[in-house]
């Protein structure tokens, strides 16, 4: 089992900027998958990024170029840094940890944007 536990999240204005984070423990494999979803209301959940335990990055096309995700492997924890929000940004984003098949989920943080 893996738990997560997220900081972060807010209220912030348009053309702000965020920083979340995850941190897991628990039985963690060497090889792994950390990211965060998202949901807004009245939408599907979608990937927004996510980060192999090789570094290997991948983001949502809406994203590019103002979120930036990264970890610290000795800390088991990612990390989600988010630039230039915008109203479209306001979700709940949820962390994940995906290993030997298996998803593991935060409990979820807001992140509002005022426009």
């Amino acid at each position: 089992q893996v738990q997560l536990v997220e900081f972060g999240g807010g209220l912030v204005q348009a053309g702000g900027s965020l920083r979340l984070s995850c941190a897991a423990s628990g039985s963690i494999f060497s090889m792994n998958y950390m990211g965060w979803y998202r949901q807004a209301p009245g939408k599907q959940r979608e990937l927004v990024a996510r980060i192999s335990s090789g570094g290997s990055t991948l983001y949502v096309d809406s994203v590019k170029g103002r979120f930036s995700i990264s970890r610290d492997n000795a800390k088991s924890t990612v990390y989600l840094q988010m630039n230039n929000l915008k109203a479209e940004d306001t979700a709940v984003y949820y962390c994940y940890h995906a290993q030997k098949g298996e998803y593991y989920w935060g409990q979820g943080t807001q992140v509002t944007v005022s426009s």
